[in-house]
């Protein structure tokens, strides 16, 4: 069966753009008798607001979006995180990161690295300042808490056979890539580097509770936009070494302003909030984001 999922964090209104990707994702789990879940990424303490996640629920059924089982919020899930970050250190593919971001930037342009700082998925590709002190055998003793958990992008890669990384993408990439898509282990080491899984303020990151989230909750297709397909080949890194399945992935356009920015939280007058407050309807919103009327 088809399982898709919309997956909003509450700290902020939902906008014209979120309301495309959670009617998109609607719309085709409905076109072929599939599930349509619901997911509050609320790991983020400070951020994150009650407020924000009642209005999230409200412009979601005023949209007329449905969802077949109870919300899954990642607040309740820490013990799945936790467990999953002590099998990474255990199998030293995880180390403790005690940088900032100024001293990952101060690293990496610093005159022996030459040139400018190389970009990734989640910013400046990290130095490797932690990961040089490590000391072998170190996954013996007990995983830290209070501190950032990255990747060992390059013993990760190593602990895994010859199979290449692949996922199926039924919708488009930036570029237009569509159908089997394969990422190399020189491109993630170069490209995405020790990314991080467990954050010094809360459990976990996005890159690995998401990959956690969907496997739990069965989903076969996940649909979002096209500012996230880079991070899909760190996502199916995650599901190979965490033994979990890889689902089909389906990236569609963003939705921009006047001036092609875009959308963020901060544009308030694109909320849906606003424009219901202005008089438009789900139709009116439907239209404006190029979908056609709801199937009755």
């Amino acid at each position: 069966m088809f399982v898709t999922r919309f997956a909003p964090s509450p700290t902020g209104p939902l906008h014209l753009g979120h309301a495309y990707s959670a009617l998109l994702a609607h719309d085709m789990a409905r076109g072929v008798g599939g599930r349509f879940l619901l997911r509050i990424e609320d790991i983020d303490a400070t951020r994150c607001r009650p407020e924000w996640e009642a209005q999230i629920l409200d412009d979601l059924g005023w949209l007329g979006i449905t969802w077949d089982a109870p919300p899954l919020r990642q607040s309740d899930r820490l013990p799945t995180y936790a467990a999953a970050l002590d099998e990474l250190w255990r199998r030293e593919l995880i180390y403790p990161c005690h940088c900032t971001r100024r001293d990952i930037a101060a690293a990496a342009s610093a005159p022996q690295e030459g040139g400018d700082p190389v970009i990734g998925p989640d910013g400046i590709i990290y130095p490797g300042t932690c990961r040089d002190l490590l000391s072998p055998g170190y996954g013996r003793g007990p995983r830290p808490d209070g501190t950032a958990l990255r990747l060992n992008m390059a013993r990760a890669l190593d602990s895994l056979d010859d199979h290449p990384l692949i996922f199926t993408e039924t919708g488009a990439g930036p570029d237009g890539e569509t159908g089997q898509i394969q990422t190399s282990a020189q491109a993630l080491r170069a490209g995405v580097g020790d990314v991080v899984l467990s954050r010094r303020d809360f459990l976990g990151s996005y890159h690995l509770s998401v990959v956690l989230d969907d496997a739990d909750q069965d989903i076969t297709c996940v649909i979002r936009g096209q500012d996230l397909f880079e991070a899909t080949p760190i996502h199916v890194l995650l599901q190979r070494l965490l033994s979990l399945p890889t689902p089909a992935y389906h990236h569609h356009s963003l939705i921009r302003d006047d001036s092609g920015k875009r959308l963020a939280k901060r544009d308030n007058a694109r909320a849906i909030a606003a424009l219901r407050d202005a008089g438009a309807t789900p139709e009116t919103i439907r239209a404006r984001v190029g979908l056609p009327a709801a199937q009755s």
